[in-house]
């Protein structure tokens, strides 16, 4: 139904909203200006029944809005972490990142959909065109906007469209509890995780190349060799996270060459175990000059010295590399006698 087939008087009030200067172009003025073309009503403008219809569509994409929401929020409490689903033609997915990702999607499209719709069948479509002014704006220019935010207020039928009003501002209540809820995917606070390590008294020191418990004689002075706690294999769930922590770089040197006292104390024989993660940004270190008993981070050249309490010699890297105080068990094999005393790696923001 077009607005010709609806009596004048059954049409809405028109406003005059076009420019002042309108005009016919010919040769002597080409460019002027041809005004607006008639409006032409819409059939919610003319058909309350219609306008009815655009509500309820309206309505219907919040409040499906509103439920897409409630979705995210059960999806994130209820699926575990670690399921997964097959998604044609994706593949297997991470359940929860897909559900959360297709829920928050459906609730945010859902309000901007039934936005969208409202303003193209419920609001005023009248053209209005309107001249440059100066950016100041004169006391009738304010007075003029306020008279247009009320009037458009007015027309948007927000105090009249009841049914849009409270869907809306539920769909607009609940969708932000979504990014409350995302807050808690940060994980909880790490307490005194970064404090330990897998190392404890008894833990037999492993070289990581060939998997076998380290004897003092398997160490050869001048050398470098790659230790991990004994238990800890490559296929574990937790391998990375453990051995990114635990990760031991181990160095023999003559005793007479050891310059820090607790350095001594705590080595066997001359064999000194040091954390290999980088006190910078947390690289593994591993390059080893023999004659100097200099390790080298090869991300950004922090120094390390070795005969001397691994402190720092050159270089970004904020404090010493944290020593593992070593011994012997009743087989001869290298054992830890306890964990590090000092969080490896970087400093964070719970050292104390």
């Amino acid at each position: 139904m077009s607005s010709q087939d609806i009596p004048e008087e059954n049409l809405p009030a028109e406003q005059d909203h076009a420019h002042g200067a309108v005009g016919v172009a010919d040769e002597e003025n080409p460019f002027a200006d041809p005004g607006l073309p008639p409006h032409e009503h819409r059939i919610q403008d003319i058909d309350e029944r219609a306008a009815r219809r655009s509500e309820r569509m309206v309505a219907l994409l919040f409040t499906v809005s509103m439920l897409a929401t409630i979705a995210f929020i059960a999806a994130y409490l209820v699926i575990p972490n670690d399921k997964s689903i097959f998604v044609f033609p994706i593949g297997h997915l991470s359940a929860m990142n897909f559900t959360l990702g297709l829920t928050l999607g459906v609730a945010l499209f859902c309000i901007g959909a039934g936005a969208v719709h409202w303003a193209r069948t419920l609001m005023s479509d009248v053209e209005v065109a309107d001249d440059r002014h100066a950016i100041a704006a004169s006391p009738e220019v304010r007075a003029k906007v306020h008279e247009d935010f009320r009037q458009g207020a007015k027309e948007s039928a927000l105090g009249r469209r009841g049914l849009i009003r409270t869907t809306m501002f539920g769909a607009l209540a609940l969708v932000p509890l979504s990014g409350v809820m995302l807050l808690g995917g940060l994980g909880p606070a790490p307490g005194t995780k970064l404090r330990h390590t897998m190392w404890a008294k008894g833990k037999r020191l492993v070289n990581m190349n060939t998997n076998q418990p380290l004897r003092p004689e398997d160490v050869a002075v001048g050398s470098l060799t790659f230790a991990m706690p004994d238990g800890l294999q490559e296929t574990d769930e937790e391998f990375q996270t453990e051995i990114a922590k635990a990760a031991l770089m181990i160095v023999r040197l003559q005793p007479d060459n050891i310059k820090d006292k607790r350095e001594l104390d705590w080595s066997h024989e001359g064999i000194v175990a040091f954390s290999k993660i980088c006190t910078h940004v947390g690289c593994p270190i591993s390059l080893y000059e023999q004659q100097t008993h200099h390790v080298l981070c090869p991300c950004h050249q922090s120094t390390f010295d070795l005969s001397d309490g691994a402190r720092v010699i050159f270089g970004p890297a904020g404090h010493a590399l944290p020593q593992l105080h070593i011994g012997v068990d009743s087989e001869g094999y290298l054992q830890a006698l306890g964990d590090f005393e000092e969080p490896v790696g970087p400093a964070f923001w719970e050292r104390g």
